[in-house]
């Protein structure tokens, strides 16, 4: 027999409960990971709107203006949330997609100019905000597949950071070379 609400009860309608039962740690741990995606979020992405439209930016894009050092400093600061998220036990399916935007972002933010506009509308940061909003599985203890597949990950962003600041040293070095023959 199923209960239902009907409109004349004076029974109030049932409602969904929440049965997840977490120990005071984990519960702590896990109300603590979306405010810090939430603040980088905001600060590298959305801190400022553009005034008479609803496009918000942040840092990030600002930040890779800075050739070479600007887009490494966007991807540290998103591998750092990276590594809180493994931390606190996110599942490696959600690690994945957090590190694909983490990767396209600073790839294509390499790129003079075309990386730049990318970092204004990609808006990795809030994309991983999303993912950590979204996530309602239960909470669990980082294994250590979780810490390999972090750094593999983090190895791999360590890779492309090297190679675009090499990238970039070599086109200042040109740049140079060019400007001192002349």
């Amino acid at each position: 027999m199923a209960l239902e609400h009907t409109p004349g009860d004076r029974t109030p309608p049932l409602q969904e409960v929440d049965w997840e039962v977490l120990p005071p740690e984990e519960k702590r741990k896990r109300e603590g990971l979306e405010p810090l995606f939430k603040w980088l979020a905001l600060i590298m992405d959305e801190f400022v709107r553009v005034p008479g439209t609803q496009f918000r930016f942040g840092l990030d894009p600002l930040i890779g203006l800075v050739p070479g050092l600007g887009d490494t400093g966007s991807a540290l600061v998103s591998a750092f949330a990276l590594i809180q998220a493994v931390r606190l036990g996110v599942p490696k399916i959600l690690l994945a997609r957090m590190s694909v935007n983490i990767l396209v972002n600073e790839i294509i933010g390499i790129v003079p100019i075309v990386g730049d506009a990318f970092s204004f509308w990609f808006k990795s940061n809030a994309r991983n905000y999303q993912i950590i909003k979204e996530h309602l599985g239960a909470p669990r203890v980082s294994r250590r597949g979780d810490w390999i597949f972090l750094i593999a990950v983090l190895g791999l962003l360590f890779v492309i950071v090297c190679c675009g600041l090499v990238v970039s040293f070599l086109f200042f070095w040109e740049i140079a070379k060019f400007l001192g023959s002349h």
